[in-house]
C-alpha cells in the first residue's frame, strides 16, 4: 500500500549505516528512511531536517518506508551560515582521506585477485588458451554494470535486479567486478546473507586456481 506525498522531521540519522527515521507531522508511526531513497541531496541528512517523501508499507519487515524523498531547502539565514567553509587545512585533510580510501580499495582489489590472476596467467601461458582470461574480463565488466544498474533502480524505486542474477554473474567469473562495485558504489555491503554468498563464490574461485597451480 502506497500513500501520497507527506512531510516529517528527521528524528535520528545513522551516518555510518546510511539510514534514519522520520516523525511525520501528521503523527502516527515513524517512517524508515534509507540514503538510497533521497533524491538530489547536496549534503548528508541531519537530525531535525524537514523531509518530503512518499511512503509505503514494507510487509516483510512490518514497517513504513520512505521513497522519492528529498530534504527541504532551508530558509535564508541572516544570523549564521549553515556551515563554515573549509580551511586549506580542512580541505587538505578531506582530500587525503578520499585518496586514502581509494588507495585502500585498489590494494584490496589487487590482494583479492592476486592468486586467480597468477592462475589465469599460468593457464594462458601453458595452454595458449585465452578463453578464461577473456571470460573473467568480460564478466567482471558486466557484473560491475549490473551492480550500478541495480543501485540506480533502488534509488529510483524501480524493480530491482535479483540477487540470484548478480550471484550468477559473479560465479561465471565476474566476482572481481562485483567486489570493485561494492567498494566504489557502496552497494550490497550491509546485507550479511548476500556477503556470505558472495565470499563463498570468491572462495570457490580461489580453490579452483589453487588446484590448478598446485
Amino acid at each position: 500500500m502506497k500513500t501520497g506525498h507527506r512531510t516529517g522531521r528527521l528524528l535520528r540519522w545513522n551516518e555510518r549505516r546510511g539510514f534514519g527515521f522520520i516523525q511525520p507531522f501528521s503523527k502516527g508511526r515513524t517512517v524508515f528512511l534509507h540514503i538510497s531513497a533521497l533524491k538530489d541531496a547536496t549534503r548528508p541528512p541531519q537530525k531535525g531536517d524537514i523531509i518530503y517523501y512518499y511512503s509505503k508499507l514494507d510487509k516483510k519487515n512490518n514497517r513504513i518506508i520512505a521513497y522519492k524523498a528529498f530534504i527541504s531547502k532551508p530558509k535564508k539565514q541572516s544570523v549564521q551560515p549553515a556551515s563554515p567553509p573549509l580551511t586549506n587545512d580542512g580541505a587538505t585533510k578531506h582530500g587525503s582521506r578520499l585518496i586514502s580510501k581509494r588507495f585502500s580499495a585498489v590494494i584490496n582489489a589487487l590482494l583479492i585477485s592476486s592468486l586467480p590472476s597468477i592462475g589465469l596467467i599460468h593457464f594462458t601461458v601453458t595452454t595458449a588458451n585465452l578463453t578464461p582470461l577473456i571470460v573473467y574480463f568480460v564478466m567482471s565488466g558486466l557484473t560491475f554494470a549490473a551492480y550500478a544498474n541495480d543501485k540506480s533502480r533502488a534509488q529510483q524505486d524501480q524493480r530491482r535486479i535479483s540477487e540470484k542474477t548478480l550471484h550468477l554473474c559473479e560465479l561465471a567469473g565476474g566476482w572481481l567486478g562485483g567486489f570493485i562495485a561494492q567498494q566504489r558504489l557502496r552497494h550490497k555491503t550491509r546485507k550479511k546473507s548476500y556477503q556470505v554468498r558472495f565470499w563463498l563464490i570468491v572462495t570457490s574461485h580461489w580453490a579452483l586456481w589453487l588446484i590448478w597451480l598446485f
